[in-house]
């Protein structure tokens, strides 16, 4: 399950995961006009890990995902 909210600077994407156990806390992906955050709840130290990704690491990673094992670059149209 997930949810979509559009605030008024950033998208807001969370992640619940349901089904057998074990589960996994919520993961929030907050897209904002510069770059991706992913946050979870680390639930041993009760501490909310982030991680920032650029708009390009994000394509990257979007790309990866239907590639197989490799070294790859993206070429990107200049703006």
């Amino acid at each position: 399950m997930f949810t979509i909210e559009h605030d008024f600077d950033a998208t807001v994407v969370t992640l619940v995961d349901e089904g057998d156990l074990p589960l996994q806390e919520d993961v929030t992906i907050t897209a904002f006009s510069e770059c991706i955050t992913v946050e979870q709840l680390d639930a041993r130290t009760d501490r909310v890990q982030k991680i920032t990704l650029s708009l390009a690491q994000l394509q990257d990673l979007a790309a990866a995902l239907d590639l197989p094992e490799g070294i790859y670059r993206l070429t990107r149209d200049p703006d």
